[in-house]
């Protein structure tokens, strides 16, 4: 489907979503949070498509909501009319991809400034990339605002002292790209022009393994990670034992012995 504010592109079993508002510095406004949106159901739905990366255009990857577009009310974006659909009754997830309950992981590739809504991606994607010139703050309270799931969230990936030092600081004080790669905010740092290249080669490498087990890991990961640890063990065991009953996992062992590339057929 055509996007106005997003690129959504389909190569091989590789879905690409581009933030594309580069003149706004990627804010995301009320289209945009609706387009992201479909878009991600559109990956998920799409049995051609194993993994998505998600990256922007311009200087910045997103600078979090569209100021310009926010109400006097301090009501939440939505293109819907307002506690109108369950999801405004939830914890406001702007641009979040569905990481609760999509299957398919998400490559991510931070390309420049990324801040307030931005870090969702950071926090919620599955491999975090970014540009040697990234960086990465919240201007919450800068702007009279308190920060909200978005450094809940942080404080969940970074050392409390340094998510409560970049929750209070604000717009005051950035991380860098190699700080954050240093504190495991994410997982490598990427001269600036190879960005994208680098993350299609990660989405090639994961695409070459058997997408179902794929899923498995990831989703016994993330599920595990709000249950106490035994729930988590059985959990991932009964995501192991559905797997097992696949053709892809007699694919493997069998390409395995007969040293020979699998022919994953996700199924």
């Amino acid at each position: 489907m055509p996007f106005d504010t997003i690129g959504y592109e389909v190569d091989g079993h590789t879905a690409t979503i581009t933030l594309n508002r580069p003149e706004a510095l990627n804010a995301l406004s009320p289209h945009m949070i609706t387009e992201l949106r479909a878009a991600y159901d559109e990956a998920e739905t799409d049995d051609k498509v194993w993994l998505l990366i998600v990256t922007a255009n311009g200087r910045a990857f997103c600078t979090g909501a569209d100021v310009k577009a926010i109400p006097g009310d301090g009501k939440v974006l939505n293109e819907k009319p307002y506690l109108s659909t369950y999801e405004q009754w939830e914890a406001p997830q702007e641009g979040t991809p569905p990481f609760r309950t999509m299957t398919k992981p998400i490559v991510v590739a931070i390309n420049g400034i990324c801040c307030g809504a931005g870090l969702d991606w950071v926090t919620t994607g599955d491999i975090i990339i970014a540009s040697d010139r990234a960086t990465f703050f919240d201007p919450h309270v800068s702007i009279g605002l308190v920060a909200g799931r978005e450094v809940v969230r942080l404080a969940r990936v970074l050392p409390r002292t340094v998510a409560l030092r970049m929750a209070m600081m604000g717009k005051h004080e950035r991380m860098s790209a190699q700080r954050a790669y240093e504190l495991g905010m994410i997982t490598e740092v990427v001269e600036h022009d190879r960005l994208l290249e680098r993350a299609r080669e990660i989405a090639d490498t994961l695409n070459s393994n058997a997408p179902l087990a794929v899923r498995g890991t990831r989703l016994a990961i993330v599920k595990g990670l709000d249950v106490p640890m035994h729930e988590a063990e059985m959990l991932a065991e009964s995501f192991r034992e559905r797997v097992t009953r696949t053709e892809d996992a007699l694919e493997g062992p069998r390409a395995f012995v007969e040293k020979r590339a699998p022919e994953w057929q996700c199924r």
